[in-house]
Order: structure tokens, then sequence, then C-alpha cells
């Protein structure tokens, strides 16, 4: 009898060895599963994570750059300022030099006045006075330029182009001249009336070609006959910028508007 089990026995073995294989198969292949989905989702989150570093770094690079145009623009306009207050303390002390020189020129005729005449006949009438010789008071300068400078930063534009136009009148022969020219044709711009922009832009270009904002002027002007309609105009100051002011930041800017 043992004989007839032995082969039932065999196969009964191998038909438990065989589902087992099986079942160690069917796991295998559903904890590789398992694995590649757990690689998958943190390969996921890597890239997600990398895509997200590189938006921050796309945004730290933008506001970088913000604050070196911010940083260059304030820069500007510190040279500007200092370089209008040396101005300013320079014709403060050239005015007190001026008056104290006239002061010591009239002293000798106040003493000859001041000492007593000998009895004469009538005296013949007086000689006519000469007119007072009038000065402008640097303290009123600087405090009318820095007035309409202040309405200029505070967006009052309006304001300040008042306030540069009638310093121009006011002080013709100030140190100031270029600078007040320069933002009064600014101010105007900002207001939109482009053909006041461009006639004050052109007397900085044109009657202070040495100053350091003329090549400054001389593309502002470009823009306000831009805005006018006046295409080769434009297109002329910006060529004569160029050409006259080659190093300067003014130039690359027209010569980017002259490639377009």
């Amino acid at each position: 009898m043992f004989p007839r089990l032995l082969p039932a026995l065999v196969a009964g073995l191998f038909v438990g060895l065989a589902a087992g294989q099986a079942h160690a198969g069917l796991f295998d292949d559903e904890e590789a599963r398992l694995r590649i989905n757990e690689m998958r989702n943190e390969f996921n989150g890597r890239v997600s994570k990398l895509e997200s570093g590189a938006r921050a770094q796309l945004e730290l690079a933008d506001q970088i750059e913000l604050l070196k145009t911010e940083i260059a623009r304030l820069r500007g306009e510190n040279e500007v300022l200092s370089n209008d207050l040396a101005n300013a303390i320079k014709r403060q002390k050239d005015f007190y030099v001026d008056l104290d020189n006239r002061l010591r020129k009239l002293e000798p005729h106040a003493a000859a006045e001041a000492a007593p005449q000998p009895a004469a006949a009538p005296a013949a009438a007086a000689a006519p006075a000469a007119p007072p010789v009038t000065a402008a008071d640097p303290a009123a300068e600087s405090r009318d330029y820095e007035a309409a400078l202040t309405q200029l930063r505070g967006g009052k534009y309006k304001e300040a182009a008042t306030g540069f136009i009638g310093f121009t009148r006011r002080y013709p022969g100030s140190s100031f001249q270029p600078s007040a020219h320069f933002w009064a044709a600014s101010s105007l711009y900002q207001l939109k009336d482009n053909a006041g922009a461009a006639e004050y832009y052109a007397k900085v270009a044109n009657q202070w070609p040495d100053d350091n904002r003329a090549p400054d002027a001389l593309l502002g002007l470009a823009s306000a006959q831009q805005a006018q309609g006046d295409a080769k105009a434009a297109t002329r100051s910006l060529e004569r910028l160029v050409a006259k002011y080659p190093s300067s930041s003014a130039a690359q800017i027209a010569r980017q508007r002259l490639k377009k």
C-alpha cells in the first residue's frame, strides 16, 4: 500500500511547492510595486521642491535687480543733491565776499561825506545817484530751489513746474539754472506738456552742454519729441546724444532706442 501512496505524496509535495513559489512571486511583485510607488512619490516631491526653489531664486533675483535699480537711482539723486549743495555753498561764499568788497569800497566815501565841509558858494545841483546794485540772496535762492525740488520729490509736478520755472526767471545768474531747467522739463513731461518739456530740455542741452545733466536732457528731449509724434526729431536728438556723449549712461539707452 505504501508504494501506491508514494506517487500521490510526491505529487502533492510538488503542488505545494509550486503554490508557495507562486505566492512568493505574487508577494515580490506587490512589494516591488509599492517600492516603485514610494520612489515615484519621493521623486515627485523632490522635483516639486526643486521647482519651488527655482521660483524662489528667480523671485529673489528680481528683487535684487529692483534693489540695484533703486540704489542706482538714489545714488544719482544723492550726487545731484550733493552737487547742488556744493554750488549753493560756493555761491553763498562768493556773495559774501562780493558784499564785503563793496562795503570796503564805500567806506572812504562815507568818511568823506561825514567830514565837515567849508562854507562856500551855493553848491551846484547834486548829480543823480547811481541805481542800487542788487544781488540775489543765496539763502532765498537755495530756499526757493529746495522748495521746488521738494514738490517734485512728492510727486506734485504742477507745483514743481511752477516753482522751477519761477526760479529760472527770478535768479537768472544762479548756478542752479541748468538743474532748474532740467527739473522744470521733467515736471512738465510728467504733466504731459510735451512741448514745454521739449523747450526746457533743449535749453539745458544747448546752453549748458558741459553740465552733467546735458546727456539726460537730450534723452528727455527725444522722449518729449517722440510723445509729440515727431519721430524724426527724436531720432536726431538720440543720434546727437550718442555722438556728443558716447560714454554716458544716457547714450547707452539712446543706442537701444535707435536699434528699435
